[in-house]
């Protein structure tokens, strides 16, 4: 039996502020969302962050934002950042931030004590998936930690699988199938990527893109 989809807080390498998701009707998805806090006309409110990238960001709102207010937003403690709500949608508002921001380098670990392990993170490359002696094309969607999303994937894997993704600048990670849907599938590592070498892949990963955008 397939698991639930899971929705977390995905951030994204690109530069352009996050559009509005569309998704299915009647589908159903557990959410594991970061909650932000943010302040606007002087009175701080608590938020759920569902997407991030160096120019905005997308939130789901416990309070009315009118479109065009100013906004500050914590995504670290005592580290606010300004923007303005660009659009809203229901409890949905998309941010766009008055100067770009790091998003890799808000990822990275400080140093200071433990932190939590790295969430997923949007990304755009060529991938591939071995299953036994069958090497699959994809397109890596996201990363963490802990596994990887692929898209695009040429031939259908069945979950349960043992499996083998190589990306450019990776060594080869190995993991199991999670999940599977037309054409899309998570993988789940067999042991967690060391945050310093994920962080490392992403500055490359975001100053290609910056590149070639």
């Amino acid at each position: 039996m397939d698991e639930q989809p899971v929705e977390t807080t995905l951030y994204s390498l690109q530069d352009s502020p996050p559009e509005m998701e569309e998704r299915r009707d009647g589908e159903r998805i557990l959410s594991l969302l970061r909650v932000g806090s943010l302040i606007i006309d002087g009175r701080r409110e608590l938020c759920l962050i569902k997407n991030v990238s160096a120019g905005g960001m997308l939130i789901r709102a416990y309070c009315s934002i009118p479109q065009g207010s100013r906004i500050t937003i914590e995504l670290k403690q005592g580290e606010p950042i300004s923007g303005f709500a660009r659009w809203t949608r229901d409890d949905c508002v998309g941010v766009t931030f008055d100067q770009r921001i790091d998003v890799v380098d808000l990822l990275a670990a400080s140093g200071e004590g433990p932190r939590p392990r790295m969430p997923r993170v949007e990304i755009d490359c060529l991938a591939s998936v071995r299953d036994g002696a069958t090497v699959h094309r994809a397109r890596a969607v996201n990363i963490s930690q802990g596994g990887i999303k692929i898209g695009q994937c040429r031939g259908e894997i069945p979950v349960g699988t043992e499996v083998t993704v190589s990306l450019h600048g990776l060594a080869p990670l190995s993991g199991v199938l999670r999940w599977n849907d037309s054409g899309a599938c998570g993988i789940t590592f067999h042991r967690v990527l060391a945050l310093p070498q994920l962080v490392a892949w992403l500055h490359g990963q975001r100053d290609r893109m910056r590149a070639t955008g």
